[in-house]
């Protein structure tokens, strides 16, 4: 018997350290979702137009994305005569890549659409995270940045949430680039409250493991109509 106490009380132990780290977590996204507008604002958003200016090496190219809630995302980027697209479905993804020799849609590779399908949705992966298929787990703080460790099928990236705004502020997570998986990093800054109260960073930092770019964001119209056609893959 003495011999099984230690043991029970060691499972215990560890049950309730898990226990509070997923509260913790769960403090942390609820804390964010209403630093960016809370839940019921966000669920207000059925859609959401962008169109924001890319910097490429010292080349700017304008890029344009479209997000239907929960059933696609978009975006088209014209660079230097050429039009780069990429969208993410709620079932598949696809690109299409004149730089790279693709001039018709291409499939996008099982993990480069796992990383980046959480894009169909408005607050992304965090926001009712278990319904969406995600696990999510406190990975400690980085200065003054909680970790969000956020798992799903075949994917699994890295949330940096500022302690004191909870915005967040860094992904990582792991993408493609010239047919090799590479570490992707975004940074966001210049958080702002658009006129419907939903809070958006409106400037991005993408470094692709030394191919960096930047992007900010010009216009953004909250539920506008758009046709779910433009997410098929185009012929």
């Amino acid at each position: 018997m003495k011999k099984i106490k230690p043991f029970l009380f060691a499972l215990l132990t560890i049950v309730f350290a898990a226990t509070v780290q997923a509260q913790t977590a769960d403090e942390i996204i609820t804390k964010h979702i209403e630093a960016i507008g809370g839940k019921e604002k966000l669920s207000q958003v059925k859609s959401l137009y962008t169109e924001n200016s890319m910097d490429v090496m010292g080349n700017q190219a304008p890029v344009t994305e479209y997000l239907l809630e929960g059933k696609g995302f978009k975006s088209e980027t014209d660079f230097n005569g050429s039009k780069i697209i990429q969208c993410y479905t709620d079932k598949a993804g696809w690109s299409i890549n004149p730089m790279a020799g693709a001039t018709d849609a291409q499939p996008m590779p099982a993990e480069m659409y796992q990383s980046g399908k959480d894009q169909i949705y408005i607050g992304g992966a965090l926001l009712d995270y278990a319904a969406k298929g995600y696990k999510v787990e406190l990975a400690g703080k980085e200065g003054n940045d909680y970790k969000l460790k956020v798992t799903g099928a075949g994917s699994e990236s890295m949330y940096f949430i500022d302690a004191t705004s909870y915005y967040i502020t860094k992904n990582i997570s792991k993408g493609e680039m010239m047919g090799q998986t590479v570490e992707v990093v975004v940074t966001y800054s210049d958080h702002k409250k658009t006129d419907f109260g939903i809070v958006l960073p409106y400037t991005k930092n993408i470094d692709l493991g030394g191919f960096a770019m930047s992007s900010k964001t010009n216009k953004v119209e909250v539920n506008k109509e758009i046709d779910p056609k433009i997410f098929e893959a185009s012929k």
